[in-house]
């Protein structure tokens, strides 16, 4: 009984607070004013550019033909946010990249999941690893929206078990020769640069491992079929063909050999930078079931007055509150130093669970948001129609 009676009241502040316009008011427990103020310009930004786009996005399985969403995104500076001025970037932190990251994806997940392998594996993979020269070379593009970026690890036969990789670099006179298949590469149709791992020393394990910059137009490297998902249907992906495709010895990222630290060096800080967009597709789902509860009525009085929904929602709310306070502090301890990179550890925030936590909670969001909406999350019309 005491939960019902807390739930109630918990459900009565949210709808009130929704209809104040000060939902998300929780966030200046977050965020600093400056945070905040950044939170609600990519919020604007997303609702006057991503948003009226994201229905279509999803049905046709592409970004619109009728605008560039990365050429606005970079001038809007979202691209380089953890990139040096220097390039065109901000110079800020993880916890911006993971506000953006949230914001994008609350529009629409697709963009958001293109997003964040464009500025997060590609383009945060050359700050953190790449030679002066190739952070010359491709950031500034990258940056400004001109070229897309794109990450190439997995393989049909190898995923989380790197070290199992097929894909082959067998050096040749000024470079490499690329032989094998990279499988789900997001952005992989649209990339114009692309980090990809290939074996260079196929009996040295994690140490014959080596990380390579790509170019759209290289000979011998062509994109496969455009995988048509069940979710994030708008975010390009594909398999990528590389067939004796030469790569000169300056696209090495890093160091031979050293592939795998490339690669651990950044994995947590992209565990962390997509896991905001779970959250942002979470608080899309309050954004599109508080209005609902109101306007649908049943038994003569509408759906939010029932305890049952009242109920759901306090949960959706609960769970989106602790997924949220959960990716921002390990973002702000993650930006104040309290990190080694040679541990999956963020002060007490173990990296490794962070999806998983978040991944159950986002599960009981949509369950939770299918429940409101009974029979109405199968119908592709409605919001979450695409969030399954």
């Amino acid at each position: 009984m005491q939960r019902i009676i807390a739930a109630s009241s918990l459900c009565s502040r949210i709808l009130r607070n929704e209809r104040q316009r000060a939902f998300s008011s929780s966030s200046s427990l977050l965020f600093d004013d400056t945070q905040l103020q950044f939170k609600e310009s990519v919020r604007q930004f997303a609702l006057e550019n991503i948003a009226p786009h994201a229905s279509k996005i999803d049905q046709s399985n592409s970004f619109p033909k009728e605008v560039n969403l990365w050429k606005l995104m970079g001038d809007f500076n979202l691209h380089g946010i953890t990139a040096p001025e220097e390039y065109g970037g901000l110079g800020l932190g993880y916890l911006y990249h993971c506000i953006a990251m949230e914001e994008i994806s609350r529009a629409s997940g697709s963009v958001g999941l293109s997003y964040g392998a464009h500025s997060n594996l590609c383009i945060n993979q050359l700050v953190r690893n790449g030679s002066p020269s190739q952070k010359e070379k491709y950031l500034p593009k990258l940056i400004s929206g001109e070229h897309v970026g794109a990450l190439a690890m997995s393989e049909p036969n190898a995923g989380s078990d790197v070290v199992s990789m097929k894909c082959k670099a067998d050096r040749v006179d000024g470079g490499y020769l690329i032989n094998g298949n990279k499988m789900w590469c997001t952005n992989g149709p649209t990339a114009q640069t692309l980090v990809v791992y290939a074996k260079t020393n196929v009996t040295a394990g994690s140490k014959g491992i080596t990380a390579f910059i790509i170019e759209k137009g290289m000979p011998g490297y062509s994109t496969a079929q455009k995988l048509d998902k069940l979710g994030m249907r708008g975010s390009d992906t594909c398999e990528l063909v590389f067939e004796n495709c030469f790569v000169p010895e300056e696209n090495v990222l890093g160091k031979e050999g050293k592939g795998v630290y490339v690669l651990m060096s950044g994995l947590d800080l992209e565990r962390l930078v997509l896991s905001a967009g779970p959250v942002g597709i979470m608080q899309a789902c309050l954004d599109v079931v508080l209005p609902y509860i109101r306007e649908r009525s049943q038994f003569g009085r509408p759906i939010g007055e029932f305890q049952f929904i009242q109920g759901k929602v306090a949960d959706m709310y609960t769970s989106l509150q602790s997924s949220r306070s959960y990716v921002y502090s390990v973002a702000r301890d993650c930006d104040n130093g309290r990190v080694d990179p040679r541990f999956l550890l963020f002060s007490l925030y173990p990296i490794p669970i962070l999806k998983d936590f978040l991944v159950f909670f986002f599960g009981t969001m949509l369950k939770s948001t299918s429940n409101v909406y009974l029979t109405g999350h199968f119908n592709s019309n409605y919001f979450f129609g695409g969030a399954f």
